[in-house]
C-alpha cells in the first residue's frame, strides 16, 4: 500500500471520522481540522451528501489527506475514489474490496475483531486493521489479547475512542492510529462550531505528540 499516506496517518495518528448532511459544510470543517493540527478526514458513506462532501473538501482543500469510511462495496470504493479519497476504511472483511483497492495501491484498512478475520485479512495483504466498534469489543483489553498470536499486526481502533481515554490507547505499541469523532462530532458540523473543532482538534494533537 501507498507508504507516504502510511506514514502520514501513523504521524498523525488520530483519522477523524466526519458525517455530513450537507456538502456545503465540508471544506469548512476541512479546514478547521486542518488548523487545529488533523489534515486528514475520514468521510463516512452514511449519508447521501458523502460524495459531494469528498469532492468540496478534494477541490478546497487539497492539502487535508483525504478518505471514504463505512465502504462496504467495491462500487462504492469507485464513487469515492472518483471524488477524491486517497484511502478507504471498512467496518468488515470484503475480499472483493480489498482486493480492489491493493491492486490500485489505495490504503484500505478493514474491520477485524477475530482471530478468523485477522488471518483472512493477513492472508489478503493486510497487516493494520480497524478495530469497530472498540468500547462495545471489550476496549484495549480485546487488542491486546487477539494480537498477540500476530506479532506484526497493528489496529485503528474506533467507537468508542476519546480524549478521555486517547493517551492509554496511543501509548499501545499494536496502535496504529486511532479513529474518533468526538472534535468533529456531527452536531459541531451542523452548527458551525468550527473553532470549537479546531480547540478540541488542538488538544487532541498535543495528547499524541507527547506520547510519540
Amino acid at each position: 500500500m501507498n507508504s507516504s499516506i502510511l506514514n502520514q496517518i501513523h504521524q498523525t495518528g488520530i483519522i477523524p471520522v466526519l458525517a455530513f448532511d450537507s456538502p456545503e459544510l465540508a471544506a469548512p470543517t476541512a479546514q478547521a481540522l486542518q488548523e487545529g493540527g488533523l489534515p486528514i478526514a475520514e468521510v463516512t458513506m452514511r449519508t447521501p451528501a458523502a460524495l459531494k462532501s469528498i469532492e468540496q473538501i478534494a477541490e478546497h482543500s487539497p492539502q487535508v489527506l483525504l478518505g471514504a469510511g463505512t465502504v462496504l462495496t467495491v462500487d462504492q470504493a469507485v464513487s469515492a475514489v472518483s471524488a477524491g479519497a486517497k484511502f478507504l476504511v471498512s467496518p468488515g472483511m470484503d475480499e472483493e474490496l480489498i482486493i480492489w483497492a491493493l491492486e490500485r495501491d489505495i490504503p484500505i484498512f478493514c474491520g477485524a475483531i477475530t482471530p478468523t478475520e485477522i488471518m483472512q485479512g493477513l492472508r489478503l495483504g493486510l497487516t493494520c486493521f480497524k478495530f469497530f466498534p472498540f468500547a462495545a469489543m471489550g476496549g484495549l483489553n480485546t487488542i491486546k489479547a487477539v494480537s498477540d498470536p500476530f506479532p506484526k499486526i497493528q489496529f485503528i481502533p474506533t467507537g468508542g475512542v476519546n480524549q478521555n481515554n486517547l493517551a492509554e490507547i496511543i501509548r499501545y505499541e499494536r496502535i496504529f492510529a486511532v479513529g474518533g469523532s468526538w472534535m468533529v462530532k456531527r452536531e459541531m458540523i451542523n452548527d458551525r462550531r468550527f473553532t470549537e473543532i479546531t480547540t478540541i482538534s488542538k488538544t487532541a494533537v498535543d495528547t499524541i505528540q507527547s506520547i510519540r
